[in-house]
């Protein structure tokens, strides 16, 4: 076929992919993308090296590599065009080599993620998935990850064990319980013991946390659940992108997490004790007293776990974890990075300390007050009884001397008149009595 025949054949075409999408009122269906895709072919056929065919070898390798092709010249068999296509590959190689890198990397990415999303929003005991999950983290040793246990059982205590070859001593510590704020080194890791506290209907819950952090990886543990934990996992829930940040700055959010958890408890705690002092001034009773011991109790429950977590932290900002010999790769000072960080969870501690004491202060000041309001009305109380108790004590004079049964007065006082004069003389004594107890203020 010459070139004019191709021309008047490609231009038939166009004519009906107009007709097709127009119509006779000039509006219609659009053309499917075969018509278009035909009708370029056509348009480019005379551009195209080797007519129709190199632009039909053009669209197939478009196509090259979908899945449902089944060309013969797709296959490896020959068929027409076949050297433009390998051309075309050739042309095209690079391009896909780079997005065959992209994929790759895209999908270790997603994978690091979802591994490390699994773990930090596991909550509960270790399912069972996740040891296999945990070994292959650790033997590969690039990317860590956040294993956050609550109420372990054995099976747990069993991977902490093994898998993790944590030394007896912190397994001892973390089943026991009831321990004292540190930070032990021990080879590869660090173990922590951390406090925090909640307040809940006036009660107050001190949680203790166990953390194990190494380079590779950073696991938590404790018996009750903890609402700053859940939030931190909420935090990272709506935002994936702070699985990218190094574990030393994971490690920051689980610890700053857990000591900001005390603002609130302080802000009520301060809230409470104003309402004391208060009532301390209008109304002081057993119920007062009572709330203020409560609240003193309270407070020496904060302050002594504050004061060695505050030791424990100012600690940390210098602290390096040694590595042992088979992980001497992996850098055994990244906690040193991220001391200006811990510098201030410190900061956050002090003011925590220095709340706390500045509340114990308020309470011993407070029942200072208490006892002397105490004090006080039980004197005023004296002094009035005391005050009534001399009132009576002329008046009992006077009727005691003169309810003698002596011939001598009984014989001499017969006239009605003289009972109203006893009785107005005990009634200007009284009166004469309570004019001078006001004026010296004893009543």
């Amino acid at each position: 076929m010459d070139r004019g025949g191709r021309d008047e054949r490609h231009q038939g075409d166009r004519d009906r992919v107009r007709g097709h999408g127009r119509g006779a009122g000039g509006g219609g269906r659009r053309p499917s993308c075969r018509w278009r895709r035909r009708c370029r072919a056509g348009s480019r056929a005379d551009r195209v090296p080797g007519g129709l065919d190199g632009g039909r070898r053009r669209q197939d390798r478009r196509h090259q590599g979908r899945p449902g092709d089944h060309r013969p010249w797709l296959e490896g068999s020959e068929g027409p065009g076949r050297p433009g296509a390998q051309a075309g590959q050739a042309r095209r190689q690079p391009r896909r080599g780079r997005g065959r890198a992209e994929e790759t990397e895209r999908r270790r990415r997603l994978r690091r993620n979802q591994i490390a999303r699994y773990l930090v929003a596991a909550p509960g005991p270790v399912l069972a998935p996740v040891p296999t999950e945990l070994e292959a983290c650790l033997k590969e040793g690039k990317r860590g990850f956040w294993l956050d246990i609550e109420k372990p059982d054995d099976q747990d205590f069993a991977l902490l064990e093994k898998t993790f070859k944590f030394h007896p001593l912190t397994l001892e510590d973390v089943r026991h319980q009831n321990q004292r704020p540190k930070a032990d080194e021990y080879p590869g890791y660090v173990f922590l013991v951390l406090f925090t506290a909640e307040l809940k209907a006036k009660h107050l819950l001190v949680r203790e946390h166990h953390l194990y952090l190494s380079n590779q990886y950073l696991v938590s543990v404790h018996n009750e659940p903890s609402d700053p934990l859940n939030r931190l996992r909420e935090r990272i829930a709506a935002n994936p992108d702070m699985t990218h940040r190094k574990l030393a700055f994971l490690f920051y959010l689980v610890v700053d997490q857990l000591v900001d958890a005390l603002f609130p408890v302080l802000d009520r705690l301060n809230e409470l004790t104003d309402q004391v002092e208060d009532q301390i001034l209008i109304k002081p009773d057993t119920a007062t007293l009572s709330e203020l011991a409560v609240l003193k109790r309270k407070i020496v429950s904060l302050r002594k776990f504050l004061g060695s977590q505050r030791d424990v932290f100012q600690r940390l900002t210098t602290m390096t974890i040694a590595e042992p010999s088979d992980q001497s790769a992996m850098a055994a000072d990244f906690p040193r990075e991220m001391s200006i960080y811990y510098r201030d969870v410190y900061d956050h501690l002090v003011r925590h300390s220095e709340t706390v004491d500045s509340l114990r202060d308020l309470l011993s000041t407070a029942m200072d007050v208490y006892l002397s309001t105490v004090s006080n009305r039980l004197n005023l109380r004296i002094t009035r009884l005391t005050v009534f108790a001399t009132l009576f004590l002329p008046l009992t004079f006077f009727t005691g001397f003169f309810g003698m049964n002596f011939g001598a007065l009984v014989g001499r006082i017969t006239a009605p008149w003289h009972f109203w004069l006893a009785v107005a003389i005990m009634l200007a004594t009284t009166a004469g009595q309570l004019i001078y107890y006001r004026r010296r203020g004893w009543i």
